[in-house]
């Protein structure tokens, strides 16, 4: 507890915040926080309070389910529909609503849908069940796909025959290029770059921010002080015209990064183009299952038809979570937030996700 207090002592976090309001430029200047978990500490810890109100913060694209595209989801579904098969999955994924159906209703009718937390799971379900085919919904960024390569090398080391992975990881530089490239949203200023992917990935990827677009980034950590310190870096480099990339969260990114993750992740995957929720189709921004593990691929070894989505992917069409990650709109101006929308009844994935926006705005509004 001790270590953790360090990063919430209310007299730091007071100092922080009075330099943000000191140094903050009196024009509206805007920033995006990257990650989910920065967008749900910003306002578990009440920090968007104590900010001055010509600083805007925009939630970008870095919740995994929730970028998750609607055809994904659909398919999804459609593997849940066939006989002998076994849908294992993380729990948000259950009511990411599709076209039609969702995998938690699918579950209610009779489909196999089992809730596991590690791909490692999925594995050992795999091989309690040789009759069955195992499907898992690999979901994610750059944190989670070493493990899921991992499990892969397991699989195919054990000659596993049953278990098979479909894919919707993701990366995220190619997501903030596509943003800064589409000029989506408010012009971003700066960049709140998650400390989690940062953790694999290093510092390098970020560069090309601050070179082409001369605009800062910080690498931040989850408690109070990181992400206030994070924000003060921002202005510091935006009033000052330094753009570059700060590691404030040191204590946890290398500027190399995990080198042994990375190289994991390159043997078992290729990047490809991937199809974000909100933000449509984005080159080299996916990761799939290199050929020579294409027998474990679901795309692959089990293929079901392409699904016509509705309009907005979602179970409602009057649901605006696409313009939410696309940071067009916040939440409060989604006409179904707060009335129809809600964590017990979501009617769209930046609802359903403890990562997603919606959400975090509900949850503390």
């Amino acid at each position: 507890m001790k270590y953790v207090d360090e990063f919430r002592a209310p007299r730091l976090v007071g100092l922080l915040a009075g330099a943000i309001q000191k140094e903050c430029p009196r024009q509206e200047t805007t920033f995006m926080e990257v990650c989910g978990t920065h967008t749900q500490n910003f306002r578990r810890f009440g920090l968007h309070k104590i900010l001055p109100p010509q600083l805007k913060l925009l939630a970008g694209p870095g919740c995994p389910v929730c970028v998750s595209a609607p055809d994904f989801i659909d398919r999804a579904i459609l593997y849940a529909r066939l006989p002998g098969t076994i849908i294992a999955t993380y729990g948000d994924m259950l009511r990411v609503p599709g076209s039609a159906s969702t995998l938690e209703k699918e579950r209610a009718r009779g489909a196999s849908v089992h809730l596991v937390y590690s791909a490692l799971e999925a594995l050992l379900l795999a091989q309690k069940n040789p009759r069955h085919k195992v499907i898992f919904l690999a979901v994610g960024f750059e944190t989670t796909a070493p493990t899921i390569a991992l499990t892969v090398r397991a699989a195919f080391r054990a000659g596993v025959k049953n278990l098979f992975f479909f894919s919707s990881l993701k990366l995220i530089p190619p997501a903030m290029r596509h943003l800064l490239t589409r000029g989506m949203g408010p012009k971003i200023r700066g960049f709140l770059c998650p400390g989690h992917v940062s953790s694999i990935i290093g510092i390098k990827p970020y560069d090309f921010i601050a070179k082409s677009y001369t605009i800062g980034c910080c690498i931040a950590g989850f408690e109070p002080h990181d992400m206030l310190q994070g924000i003060l870096s921002l202005i510091r480099q935006h009033k000052d015209r330094t753009p570059g990339v700060v590691n404030q969260y040191r204590r946890l990114v290398k500027p190399c990064g995990n080198r042994r993750a990375q190289r994991i992740i390159a043997d078992v995957f290729e990047v490809s183009r991937a199809d974000w929720r909100g933000l449509g189709v984005i080159e080299a921004s996916g990761l799939r299952l290199r050929k020579r593990l294409r027998e474990f691929d679901a795309e692959h070894a089990i293929p079901v038809p392409a699904v016509t989505p509705a309009r907005k992917g979602t179970g409602d069409v009057s649901c605006r979570c696409q313009e939410v990650l696309a940071a067009q709109i916040s939440p409060v101006e989604c006409p179904l937030f707060r009335k129809k929308c809600s964590p017990s009844r979501p009617l769209g994935p930046c609802m359903v996700s403890s990562e997603g926006v919606c959400n975090a705005y509900y949850r503390y509004r």
